[in-house]
């Protein structure tokens, strides 16, 4: 059957093209939104528009995303990835520094590149363990978000560290950039999520929810905004982004979960400020504990400057 998701357009999208806002709100490439509007597939308050339409604050959107039970199953298809780095490579894993506007492994309705298709380009061998689609990965990032993962090249280190993920035995660290200054100015926020009642790919904090622990402290507070750092006990999706908005300090940058666009233009953002920085496990073939670093793409970097530069 075909997938619909519905939402009501954000304020702080008024105006968009049809193609621009649904790009934002929902994480689906340009491209794909442009499509899906030219071929009916994209309603406004229940009328079908084109890609070009100019969205309007609090409309209902909903799209719909065609069956694809009779096309072939998701194959990985080798295609570089320009701006993807390489941080370690031995013959169990692959370490990546993952760039904004890239997917950790294809997906029904995302035409844009992925880590997969990338490594495969690149010549990598990656484990057959897990879906066709995503073999070899263990943990995934938001097409939005940039920074590291790991994926797996061995059978035996997918094994490994698909249980070290799931007992929590994985130090995740990320820094984001959330609108005003929290109080306290570090704490844990442990709050269930699950999948919002009432809009497709958005998540919440809700009892009947998975359940999800966050720790975060501040790094340094701007006249808007703090940069904080943050701690993941679990990887539910969106979990940062959810958590940080449930405590009235959304991510800068990111209109789903009440992120202010006024000032994401102001930082010349155009998507999530929020950044894989760190990841350290126990080494699935010598067992011992390694950590990885990355730093901030220049994007991230810039919204910064401006900040500090108030």
């Amino acid at each position: 059957m075909s997938e619909t998701r519905t939402l009501f357009i954000p304020e702080g999208l008024d105006g968009e093209r049809v193609d621009a806002a649904m790009a934002r709100a929902l994480g689906l490439s340009r491209t794909r939104a442009a499509e899906l509007a030219a071929d009916g597939h994209v309603r406004i308050d229940g009328t079908v528009v084109g890609k070009s339409h100019r969205v309007l604050g609090g409309a209902m959107l909903e799209v719909t995303l065609p069956d694809n039970a009779d096309k072939p199953v998701l194959e990985i298809v080798a295609e570089p990835v320009p701006g993807m780095g390489i941080v370690h490579d031995d013959e169990d894993i692959v370490v990546v520094d993952k760039p904004v506007g890239v997917a950790a492994h294809p997906s029904v309705g995302w035409s844009g590149p992925n880590v997969l298709a990338g490594l495969k380009a690149a010549g990598y061998r990656i484990s057959t363990s897990g879906a066709s689609e995503r073999a070899g990965i263990v943990s995934r990032l938001d097409v939005g978000t940039s920074g590291l993962m790991v994926v797996c090249k061995s059978e035996r280190a997918y094994s490994v560290l698909k249980r070290a993920f799931k007992e929590r035995r994985v130090a995740k660290t990320y820094h984001t950039l959330v609108q005003g200054l929290p109080d306290p100015l570090a704490g844990t926020v442990d709050a269930p999520i699950g999948r919002h009642p009432a809009y497709d790919f958005k998540f919440a904090v809700m009892e009947s929810g998975k359940p999800a622990v966050t720790h975060y402290e501040l790094l340094e507070a701007f006249s808007h905004a703090s940069l904080l750092q943050v701690q993941l006990e679990t990887g539910r999706t969106h979990q940062i982004r959810v958590h940080m908005a449930a405590i009235r300090h959304p991510c800068v940058g990111d209109p789903l979960y009440g992120g202010d666009p006024v000032l994401a233009r102001r930082l010349g953002l155009d998507r999530q400020w929020l950044h894989a920085m760190g990841l350290g496990f126990d080494h699935p073939g010598s067992g011992r504990w390694v950590s990885f670093e990355s730093r901030y793409p220049e994007d991230l970097r810039i919204a910064l400057d401006r900040l500090a530069a108030g």
